[in-house]
């Protein structure tokens, strides 16, 4: 990034998790991006595309239940420029309120994402305005790469992970994430892509061995809600440079990882990072080092604790008598 252009996004925190650490028998750190400016990681991709299109950027419109809205709200507001965020109608009402409360035009449309991204798409075209994709482009997967570049001078030349663990929605943190391990040459670093049952875009592509398209969300994991992964998630699962591991954890366990998360460690997060969180807490990295998916002993296990903007208190309790916790 050039030295004139301004960054949207924080240097942030690498926390090393005591209670998590003792869990998985490694020093676990977590990269807190719940600790933007717009509550989530997408700030970092998000704000590095626009500055891109800053010289013709008139307005912004993206389609997003949640962080990717915020993130591009916020840009947007700091820019100058007005933003137009369109959401499900699955979106909870404190999103809207809070899109609206960074000055943004939030329109409801549809059920899901897939039916938002259409309407966006068709915004970009009849109002002249920037179309911001919330996780499908090289420029995001860039900006969203510098979170291990910090993290690499955060441990300093003698250190690098053992195991990096991330949530999958759309698949674009995960590619920013294999961009940034690329960058400082950590490509021997297994990955471990976390997604929800009812919103498993990735692993059902995975599986299938082709990118195929889910019929609904089931998942209250909402800000992983994408019907189909991004082509590029899936070409590096397909690609022996990497070692991908998919794995997928109940909305009971995400939730219960979101509230461990908050007792131990202070801060609320949404239920698609507890996706992330839950392999720790429920037991699943010992698993996969028991197949001998992972080493045993591990280095220290990365933590990408992503953030999330579509949570608070009565959204954690709502969902708990929904999940029936």
């Amino acid at each position: 990034m050039g030295t004139t252009a301004k960054q949207f996004h924080l240097n942030t925190p690498l926390v090393e998790s005591v209670c998590m650490s003792k869990l998985v028998g490694t020093t676990v750190y977590l990269k807190m991006e719940n600790s933007q400016p717009s509550g989530s990681f997408k700030i970092r991709g998000i704000g590095h595309l626009c500055q891109q299109f800053s010289g013709e950027l008139k307005g912004v419109v993206c389609s997003s239940g949640g962080n990717a809205g915020m993130a591009a709200a916020y840009v947007a507001r700091k820019m100058g420029v007005p933003a137009t965020i369109v959401v499900p109608s699955s979106s909870p009402q404190l999103v809207v309120q809070r899109l609206q409360d960074q000055g943004a035009t939030v329109k409801i449309t549809g059920k899901v994402w897939d039916d938002a991204n259409a309407e966006a798409l068709r915004l970009a075209k009849t109002e002249e305005l920037t179309y911001v994709p919330p996780f499908d482009h090289p420029l995001l997967w860039q900006g969203h790469a510098s979170m291990i570049t910090e993290v690499a001078a955060s441990l300093g030349p003698n250190m690098k992970p053992g195991a990096v663990l991330v949530s999958v929605g759309g698949g674009g943190l995960l590619c920013g994430v294999i961009q940034g391990l690329k960058d400082v040459g950590w490509t021997d670093v297994p990955i471990i892509a976390m997604e929800t049952e009812g919103a498993d875009c990735f692993n059902a592509a995975v599986k299938a061995g082709r990118v195929i398209t889910l019929d609904d969300i089931t998942s209250e994991a909402k800000c992983l809600g994408a019907r189909t992964v991004c082509k590029k998630a899936f070409e590096y699962s397909q690609c022996s440079d990497f070692t991908i591991i998919s794995e997928l954890v109940t909305d009971q366990q995400a939730l219960l990882a979101v509230e461990t998360f908050l007792d131990e460690e202070r801060v609320l997060v949404e239920m698609a990072c507890g996706a992330a969180l839950a392999a720790v807490y429920s037991g699943l990295i010992q698993r996969l080092q028991g197949e001998g998916r992972l080493p045993t002993p591990l280095g220290p296990l990365l933590v990408i604790v992503c953030g999330g903007s579509s949570i608070d208190m009565k959204q954690l309790t709502h969902l708990k008598r929904k999940l029936q916790i």
